[in-house]
């Protein structure tokens, strides 16, 4: 049960509880979640679903205040409220907006077309009730303040006594605000902390569009252009590891109607598997041992904008489950807490895995594959478009020489030619370690082939052995089963990396939390 907000201000009867709220707005999981609340705060409930039904009952029920959606199908919030002020007989009904956009414009916006308070999404019900019950003591108040000084009118009474109970109805008032404002500005800080953190992350891998002119790549940004118009279709990408899906899911985003909102980016291989939920859905303070203080999580924080989940196939079955229920009904429940938020957010997930192999094997549900891949987008790896990375190469050189502050060095033919001809395991993440380190070696001068360090060659370098016969045995003496084949070369990368976990990684060119797991699968523990 949601605890009741219901205060007293001193000395002075303002129960409000059975007072009439006409809720509209026009999705249901919205409706539902305000109208529990509401009733059990012990009001009135009535709703609609778009403007002119809200101006038909508030016409015919005379509410004691009105919640009232901003963007809903034929006339929207503001008409609505416009109306409202129109009508001499309904222009008193305070009216709250429920709004997803905080800007100065569309805040005025409202004011201007008669609102006396507005509440963002996701809103909190705590928030919504503390509104809901100041607006309505004050109506309240205003009335029987009326009623009193018409009677001191008639007695002839001092009027000390109303001027000393409306300040205290304003302290109270004020109080609440404070409060209220204060949590907002905590989880606004929040949001754009961690927004500004992955922008500067994404930037550093050439965030700011796909370079190539290969059809592959092609087809793919054809894709996204289909996807401008769907900005609440969940996206579902899959690619090789270093082939650019967060950039992808970026595109998407900023492509969408949510691209003035946040973009929260998170990768699911590296969420503690005790710590998903609260990660994923928020806690409250004291929900369990450590919980000090409110959690808010990352659904909380995307509201409005793009949740990018990274390696998603690696999400607990359990965690999937929370998911899957939160994509269908749009509300989370934060660890501890009594009331739920609605959110509006989009999924964008990504993974390298072959999700049709894990619904064989029971490793990802089948209901949450298909919720996610409502639309799907295939990166094709480098070596399948080798055309392009003359233009990458380029732009990376580019971007490297203006963060080191020196100007870009040109690429030799032959140079140019070996990066052409190299398979990149580590697609284009890769090429950019490869041009980073060049650009180092070279000296300010032209980049030759020379300077060039490739992932296999490093790792037979490190391994003192330049055997290229015993290189090209050990390739064919790899197992055909792909899961035994990761394991040796995970085993050879950590002894080529001495036991360094984080060295054994960047040789894979994988996230060392895999490095973790697949030899925890064989039962070995790294030395560092």
């Amino acid at each position: 049960m949601a605890t009741k907000c219901l205060m007293k201000t001193a000395e002075i009867d303002l129960d409000v509880r059975g007072a009439r709220i006409l809720v509209v707005d026009d999705t249901p999981a919205n409706l539902t979640v305000l109208c529990q609340a509401l009733e059990d705060a012990g009001y009135r409930v009535m709703v609609a679903g778009d403007g002119l039904t809200a101006l038909e009952i508030a016409g015919g029920s005379a509410p004691d205040l009105i919640l009232l959606d901003v963007m809903m199908p034929g006339i929207d919030g503001y008409e609505t409220c416009r109306r409202l002020q129109a009508d001499e007989q309904m222009r008193e009904i305070p009216v709250v907006f429920l709004t997803a956009n905080d800007e100065t414009v569309a805040v005025v916006e409202g004011f201007q077309a008669g609102g006396i308070d507005y509440v963002v999404k996701p809103f909190r019900k705590e928030e919504v009730l503390a509104r809901i019950q100041t607006h309505l003591e004050r109506a309240l108040l205003a009335r029987r303040l009326t009623e009193k000084l018409q009677e001191l009118a008639e007695s002839g009474l001092s009027l000390e006594r109303a001027h000393e109970q409306l300040q205290q109805s304003a302290q109270q008032m004020e109080r609440v605000n404070a409060q209220l404002q204060e949590e907002v500005g905590r989880r606004r800080q929040l949001t754009q902390r961690l927004s500004h953190l992955a922008h500067e992350e994404a930037e550093r891998w050439g965030i700011d569009g796909f370079i190539g002119r290969s059809p592959t790549l092609q087809k793919v940004l054809r894709e996204l252009d289909l996807l401008q118009s769907a900005d609440g279709t969940s996206v579902l990408i899959t690619g090789e590891s270093g082939t650019g899906k967060e950039l992808i899911a970026r595109a998407v985003h900023a492509r969408s109607g949510r691209c003035d909102e946040t973009f929260v980016a998170v990768n699911c291989a590296t969420v503690p598997r005790e710590l998903a939920e609260s990660v994923f859905f928020g806690h409250r303070k004291g929900a369990f041992t450590g919980a000090e203080r409110d959690q808010v999580g990352y659904f909380e924080l995307a509201h409005g904008g793009t949740l990018f989940l990274d390696e998603i196939g690696d999400m607990p079955a359990d965690l999937q489950s929370k998911l899957l229920r939160v994509l269908e009904d749009g509300v989370v429940t934060p660890i501890g807490a009594t009331e739920s938020l609605v959110v509006d957010v989009r999924v964008i997930a990504a993974t390298h895995v072959d999700l049709s192999a894990a619904l064989r094997e029971g490793r990802f549900r089948e209901d949450l594959y298909y919720r996610l891949a409502r639309f799907t987008v295939e990166l094709p790896p480098l070596r399948q478009r080798r055309e392009d990375i003359p233009l990458l190469s380029q732009h990376m050189l580019e971007q490297c020489a203006a963060q080191m502050k020196i100007a870009a060095p040109v690429i030799a033919p032959d140079a140019m030619e070996r990066l052409q001809s190299y398979e990149f395991p580590g697609n284009v993440r890769e090429l950019r370690n490869i041009i980073e380190r060049a650009m180092i070696l070279c000296d300010s001068g032209p980049i030759q082939t020379e300077h060039l360090q490739f992932r296999q060659e490093t790792a037979v370098i490190e391994s003192g052995d330049t055997r290229e016969s015993d290189a090209g045995a050990g390739l064919e003496n790899l197992p055909l089963n792909l899961g035994e084949a990761e394991a040796i070369l995970v085993r050879r990368a950590v002894d080529l990396a001495e036991g360094n976990v984080s060295k054994a990684a960047r040789l894979l060119g994988i996230d060392r939390n895999k490095v973790y797991r697949k030899l925890a699968q064989d039962g070995e523990r790294p030395t560092s």
